[in-house]
């Protein structure tokens, strides 16, 4: 019970400062039952897609990384830790 009072009164505006008002206001936010939160349902076409989605990114990497030949993946490598190292100068200067 007393967390929930926390809750609401952390949650609520604030208090007023007439003596009477906050007493009311305490007794309001002790007494109150608390409100659900109700979360809407997800569109059924989002979940779908969201799944897909998921799916291409889950295999993403590795099927890229399959195709590539190694001399391929080592010249991405080697551009990408260029790049990386050329940016990390430029910030420290």
């Amino acid at each position: 019970m007393h967390d929930a009072l926390l809750s609401c009164m952390i949650r609520s505006r604030k208090l007023p400062k007439d003596t009477n008002q906050r007493a009311a206001e305490i007794v309001r936010l002790s007494t109150e039952e608390p409100q659900e939160q109700t979360t809407p349902k997800p569109n059924p076409i989002s979940e779908y897609l969201a799944s897909i989605g998921r799916k291409g990114g889950l295999k993403g990497g590795k099927a890229r990384a399959e195709k590539l030949s190694a001399k391929k993946r080592t010249e991405i490598a080697k551009n990408a830790a260029k790049s990386r190292w050329s940016s990390a100068k430029k910030t420290v200067k």
